[in-house]
C-alpha cells in the first residue's frame, strides 16, 4: 500500500492515539481502586475482577477481532471499536455497584478488542522493514508513556472530582479519534476473506475465562473448592478442544501453522512471560504510593513519570539495538535490565526513599520497551500482510495474557503473602483487615489512635513485605527469560522482508 508521507504521519498518529486511550485506561483503574475501596466496599474477589474484566475481556476476544478485521476491514472495525469504547467509558463512570462496574468494564475491554490489531495491523500494512521497525519504536515508547499518563491524569481528576471521571476524559479522545481516523486512515482488508468459525470463538472465550478464574481462586482460596475444580476443568477442556480444531478449519480463528515459524512463537512465548512479570507493577505500585507512602493519587502519578521516560528511550533506542546487535539480543537486553529494575524495586521499605525508586523506574521502562518494540515488529514482520489482523491479534493476546495473569496470580500471592505475614493486634476483628490492605487502612481509622496506628503499622510492614518477594520473583523470572531469548531467537534476521503469502489451507474436516 503505497500513501503519502503526510497520511503516513498521521496514520501513526491515530493509531498511537488508539494505543494510549487502552494503556491509559487500563492504568488509570489501578489508581482508582483506593478510592472505590472506600465508596463501594467490594470483597477482596470483586477487587481483583474489576482490576481483571478489562483485561480478561480483551485477551479473550482479541483472536476474533483481528479475524473479524481481516475481513471486514481494519480501518473499519477501529472507527466502531473507537465509538463503542467511548459509549463504554460513560457506563463505566456511571456504574453505582461493584458487579455493575465489573460488567462495565468487560463491556470496555470488548471495545478495546476491536481497537489493538486494528491499529497494529494498520501498521503492518502501511510500512514496511527499518520503517516499521521504527514506527512501532516510537509508538510502542508512547504507548508505554500511556501507562504513565494513566495515573497522571487520574490522579488529578480523583483529586478534584470523583472517581468516574476518569473514565469521562475518554469521550473526547474518542471523537477527535474517529474523526481522524474516518478521514486519514487507510483501508485494508483479506482480499479472499473466510467465514468466521463461531464455535472456536465460544471455545477459546470459555476456556480463558475458566482458565483464569482457576489461576486467581486457587491463588486466594486454594484447592478443594467445587467451582475451582469445574473452572479448571471446563478451561482445560475448551483450549484443547479449540487447538485441536483449528486444523481442521478452512479458515481457523488462529492459524496454528504461525507458531510453526520459530520467530513468531519464541516472540510470542516471551511476551507472555515479560507481561506476566510486568504489569502487575502498576497495580501494587499504585497502591504502595497511597496506602504505604501515604501520597495523593496526583503525586503517585506523578512519581512515576520518570520510568514512562525511561520506556520512551527504549522505544527509540531499540530499533538501533536490532541493527547493531540483532533480535535476540536486544529481547534479551531488555529482560535483563526488567530483572535488574526489579531487584532494585524488591528493597523497597516502609520509609519510602524516592531516589531508589527513581532508579529501578528507568531501568525498568527501558527494558520494557526493548522487549515490547523487538518483539511486536518481529511478529508483525514474519507474516504475510493478508494475515496482518489475525497476526496482530496473537501478539496483543500475548500482551493481554501475559499482563491479565500477571496481575490475577501475582496479586494475589501478594494477597497471600500480605496475610502470611500480616500480626493482628488484640481486640482487632481479623477479617477486618487481613484482606486487604485497603481494608486495614479504613478500619484503622476507626479505632481508637494507638490502637489504629499499630494496625496501620502491620499491615503496611505485612504489605512491603509480601511485595519485596513478588519483586524478587519477577526478578528470577525475567533473568531466566533473558538467557531464554538468546536461544529462542537466535539467527532470526535483523531486517525482516514481507514474507510471501502461503497457499489456502486444505480443510481436513468441517
Amino acid at each position: 500500500m503505497t500513501i503519502g508521507k503526510g497520511r503516513k504521519i498521521g496514520t501513526v498518529a491515530v493509531c498511537v492515539l488508539a494505543q494510549l486511550l487502552i494503556a491509559i485506561d487500563l492504568t488509570v483503574l489501578h489508581l482508582v481502586l483506593p478510592s472505590l475501596s472506600e465508596q463501594m466496599h467490594p470483597s477482596t474477589t470483586e477487587l481483583l475482577w474489576i482490576a481483571d474484566a478489562y483485561g480478561f475481556a480483551l485477551a479473550g476476544l482479541l483472536i476474533t477481532m483481528g479475524n473479524i478485521g481481516d475481513r471486514v476491514g481494519r480501518k473499519k472495525l477501529l472507527l466502531i471499536g473507537a465509538s463503542l469504547f467511548g459509549v463504554a467509558s460513560v457506563i463505566t463512570a456511571y456504574a453505582p455497584t461493584a458487579e455493575l462496574l465489573i460488567a462495565a468494564r468487560a463491556l470496555l475491554g470488548v471495545a478495546a478488542a476491536t481497537l489493538m490489531p486494528s491499529t497494529l495491523s494498520i501498521v503492518r500494512n502501511v510500512f514496511t522493514g527499518k520503517e516499521r521497525a521504527a514506527v512501532i519504536g516510537v509508538s510502542s515508547g508512547l504507548t508505554i508513556l500511556g501507562f504513565g499518563m494513566g495515573p497522571l491524569v487520574g490522579g488529578f481528576l480523583l483529586d478534584h472530582f470523583w472517581w468516574g471521571s476518569v473514565f469521562l476524559v475518554n469521550v473526547p479522545v474518542v471523537v477527535v479519534m474517529v474523526i481522524a481516523g474516518a478521514l486519514i486512515l487507510p483501508e485494508s482488508k483479506n482480499p479472499a476473506p473466510g467465514r468466521i468459525d463461531v464455535l472456536s470463538v465460544l471455545l477459546s472465550m470459555v476456556g480463558m475465562v475458566g482458565i483464569v478464574y482457576t489461576i486467581k481462586e486457587v491463588a486466594y482460596k486454594g484447592w478443594g473448592h467445587w467451582d475451582v475444580a469445574v473452572a479448571a476443568v471446563l478451561g482445560l477442556g475448551c483450549l484443547l478442544a479449540f487447538v485441536l480444531r483449528q486444523p481442521r478449519l478452512a479458515e481457523p480463528l488462529m492459524d496454528l501453522k504461525l507458531f510453526a515459524r520459530r520467530a513468531f512463537s519464541a516472540t510470542v512465548g516471551t511476551t507472555i512471560v515479560a507481561m506476566f512479570a510486568q504489569l502487575a507493577v502498576s497495580l501494587m505500585f499504585a497502591q504502595y504510593l497511597q496506602l504505604v507512602a501515604g501520597w495523593s493519587p496526583l503525586k503517585s502519578g506523578l512519581a512515576g513519570l520518570p520510568g514512562m521516560g525511561g520506556a520512551i528511550l527504549g522505544g527509540v533506542l531499540a530499533p538501533f539495538g536490532i541493527k547493531l546487535f540483532g533480535r535476540a539480543v536486544t529481547i534479551g537486553l531488555g529482560c535483563a535490565l526488567s530483572a535488574v529494575g526489579f531487584a532494585l524495586y524488591s528493597g523497597i521499605g516502609v520509609t519510602i526513599v524516592y531516589t531508589d525508586l527513581l532508579a529501578a523506574m528507568i531501568v525498568f521502562g527501558v527494558g520494557l520497551a526493548l522487549i515490547l518494540t523487538v518483539a511486536t515488529d518481529t511478529v508483525l514482520g514474519v507474516v504475510p500482510k493478508a494475515r496482518a489482523g489475525a497476526a496482530s491479534a496473537i501478539s496483543e493476546t500475548a500482551t493481554e495474557l501475559g499482563g491479565a495473569l500477571g496481575i490475577a496470580v501475582l496479586g494475589s500471592a501478594l494477597g497471600a503473602l500480605y496475610r502470611s505475614e500480616l500480626v493482628i493486634p488484640p481486640g482487632v476483628p481479623p477479617e477486618a483487615i487481613s484482606d486487604t490492605l485497603g481494608g486495614a487502612v479504613q478500619v484503622a481509622a476507626q479505632l481508637p489512635p494507638e490502637q489504629g496506628a499499630l494496625v496501620l503499622a502491620n499491615a503496611k510492614l505485612a504489605f512491603v513485605d509480601g511485595l519485596q518477594v513478588t519483586m524478587l520473583c519477577s526478578a528470577g523470572l525475567m533473568a531466566v527469560l533473558a538467557v531464554s531469548a538468546l536461544f529462542t531467537l537466535r539467527g532470526v534476521p535483523k531486517v525482516l522482508e514481507d514474507p510471501e503469502e502461503e497457499p489456502a489451507p486444505v480443510p481436513v474436516a468441517a
